[in-house]
């Protein structure tokens, strides 16, 4: 299969407005085209951090029959990429779960050889204070091995939430909710064995405030699903539905960021009723009230993208400009 597209990278400065202190407010917008071709290859379902100064991309999927890429990227203005490493230690880089902890990069989890020999998904936890050089934290972590998982820092501990065990290959059966936590990486809490949100991939989880938020997601292959339910919680243990379904569409493979004191819903992709990719991005404050950002330039709709907060912007890293090229 031959890889089309470009690796696009965008940014944006927000504000909230007021005319009044009892008007509503007003989101001020503007994104901006920083690089058109960013010096990696193209690709989507990286793993992605803020760092020491930077933005990090680790590895990703370039085709569904070819090993995944292992190279480490970082750049300090969204224009110059610098190679750090093409073989990072870890093999697992397709749809991995990626943090920032305790002045560490950690990778975890992740798919390898898409569809062809020697697939499969992982448990282990890496980490990094260079990007050059990987500790193995744990070479199998208590929670069982899977990828595209929901992944915060909440309470001084990492959290590993939901996710599935096969990427192409699996069933309903293999999607999960529970939910795990870590201080060190190397030893994992299981927190709650059946979140009250269904077992879902694809997700994405994110801190704002005192809260844990997880959002959307579903299955890809064989069986289809997807949500855009949205759900809280102060411990992991405890969950509270937010909505049963905000106003964005259903979606899996989107982004998500807590900015500006409020949470953001970047992109995705969705197969009914027509297969196609997102351009939205939507914001809201408490989970429950979602509002759509109109903007009159705006990236290419797309899925599996990067989304970084970084020097008080919002930054689109657009990794490729095609719709999904998997075979069903």
């Amino acid at each position: 299969m031959m890889l089309r597209g470009w690796s696009v990278v965008w940014s944006t400065l927000l504000a909230f407005c007021t005319t009044s202190p009892m008007a509503a407010e007003e989101l001020v917008v503007d994104w901006e085209l920083v690089s058109p071709a960013a010096a990696w290859q193209p690709r989507d379902s990286s793993g992605e951090v803020v760092f020491n100064g930077h933005m990090w991309l680790f590895g990703g999927w370039l085709d569904s029959f070819s090993s995944p890429p292992r190279d480490v990227w970082k750049s300090a203005d969204g224009k110059s990429w610098d190679l750090v490493t093409k073989d990072a230690p870890w093999k697992y880089s397709d749809l991995p779960m990626s943090l920032t902890f305790k002045d560490r990069m950690w990778v975890m989890g992740g798919w390898t050889n898409g569809r062809i020999a020697g697939h499969g998904a992982t448990s282990e936890v890496w980490s990094s204070t260079d990007g050059l050089n990987w500790e193995l934290a744990t070479p199998k972590a208590e929670w069982s091995p899977r990828l595209a998982s929901g992944a915060v820092v909440f309470k001084d501990r990492m959290w590993i939430l939901g996710g599935t065990e096969n990427y192409y290959f699996g069933d309903q059966s293999h999607l999960k909710n529970d939910v795990w936590s870590s201080a060190d990486g190397k030893t994992w809490t299981q927190e709650t064995a059946a979140a009250p949100w269904s077992p879902r991939s694809y997700l994405q989880a994110v801190v704002h405030g005192d809260k844990i938020y997880v959002i959307a997601g579903g299955n890809y292959v064989p069986e289809y699903s997807a949500t855009n339910d949205v759900w809280s919680s102060t411990d992991g243990k405890t969950w509270t539905q937010e909505t049963a379904a905000a106003p964005f569409g259903p979606r899996l493979w989107f982004s998500t960021a807590s900015y500006l004191d409020h949470m953001w819903v970047v992109g995705g992709w969705t197969k009914e009723p027509t297969q196609h990719n997102w351009g939205d991005v939507w914001y809201s404050r408490d989970g429950k009230n979602w509002q759509e950002l109109k903007a009159k330039t705006v990236w290419k709709a797309r899925h599996e993208h990067s989304l970084y907060v970084f020097e008080d912007r919002l930054w689109v890293v657009v990794h490729r400009d095609a719709e999904l090229e998997e075979l069903q």
